[in-house]
């Protein structure tokens, strides 16, 4: 597919009549999904940073005009999930003892100065720094791109509330539009090919536990809450049984993609020949975009 440029769509969507529990009979898959509310509006605001602090150094033409797309629509993403917490809060879900972990993550763990050493911030140590970041970042695109491509070929959550259903597969199209980017800008801010390919694949054996672990730690959060003592039992549950109820899950219902699903794709990033050009259609995510309902209200 021709390259095309990458644009923010300034979506709204309404939850004030959204279930908590947006997957009728499921709650767990819709904790597992509502659990992504609390987890990314910190993180890609972040990411957005990172991009601003990393565009000076960018020297290819269309690679700073995708980063520049990118950074746009990361912004609009942390807005959206942002509201979505309203909508947690509207159903007697506190979200401030999870989303101050996540602020820790992003803000003191992996910020300018992490844990208050500022030695990162020496000459050529800022540099590497947060060239490190950017291919932090680019773990995490991987895992938000092939589940983008998930989300394209599933269709069990028409069966959810369209508002939710909506507002999670236009977000995953354009994680799917816009997958090449973060893999791209790591790749060209590495000085050898080899450096690049051992510096992704260290990594990725951070990223993958981690992302694992803020899921499923989100999902008992909210799992905890719920005013059901047989659902929010699964709030006590270890990291063991829930990956194993999502395998389950993601296999009767296709809810969720399996824990199985997400290894395979960790696994596929070990290849010296892996591209994320190759785990996504942009094509099927344009057309999805063409015909969600927020983001043709948002085109008028």
């Amino acid at each position: 597919m021709t390259h095309h440029e990458l644009k923010a769509r300034k979506v709204r969507f309404d939850l004030q009549s959204t279930p908590l529990h947006w997957l009728p009979s499921d709650p767990f898959s819709s904790y597992m999904t509502n659990a992504i509310h609390l987890l990314l509006p910190e993180g890609e605001l972040w990411f957005c940073r990172m991009y601003n602090k990393a565009l000076p150094l960018v020297t290819d033409d269309r690679l700073r005009s995708d980063v520049v797309g990118f950074v746009r629509q990361e912004a609009v993403h942390s807005r959206v999930h942002s509201q979505a917490q309203q909508y947690l809060l509207a159903h007697d879900i506190q979200t401030e003892p999870f989303l101050n972990k996540i602020r820790f993550l992003f803000k003191t763990l992996v910020g300018d100065a992490p844990l208050g050493q500022s030695w990162l911030q020496w000459s050529w140590l800022e540099r590497q720094w947060l060239v490190t970041r950017i291919g932090l970042i680019g773990a995490v695109e991987h895992f938000t791109g092939i589940l983008g491509q998930w989300a394209m070929d599933n269709t069990s959550w028409d069966d959810g509330d369209p508002v939710m259903a909506d507002l999670f597969k236009w977000h995953l199209a354009e994680e799917v539009e816009h997958r090449t980017v973060a893999f791209e800008l790591h790749q060209h801010l590495c000085k050898t090919r080899i450096g690049f390919y051992f510096s992704r694949q260290l990594l990725m054996a951070l990223v993958f536990p981690l992302f694992v672990y803020f899921v499923f730690s989100g999902t008992r959060f909210l799992a905890a809450q719920d005013k059901d003592p047989s659902v929010s039992r699964m709030g006590r549950w270890s990291f063991w049984r829930i990956g194993r109820t999502m395998q389950n899950i993601g296999r009767k219902t296709d809810h969720v993609p399996t824990f199985t699903f997400l290894l395979k794709g960790a696994l596929r990033w070990l290849s010296p020949r892996f591209h994320p050009e190759h785990e996504g259609d942009t094509q099927q995510a344009l057309d999805y975009i063409a015909r969600s309902p927020a983001a043709k209200q948002a085109s008028m």
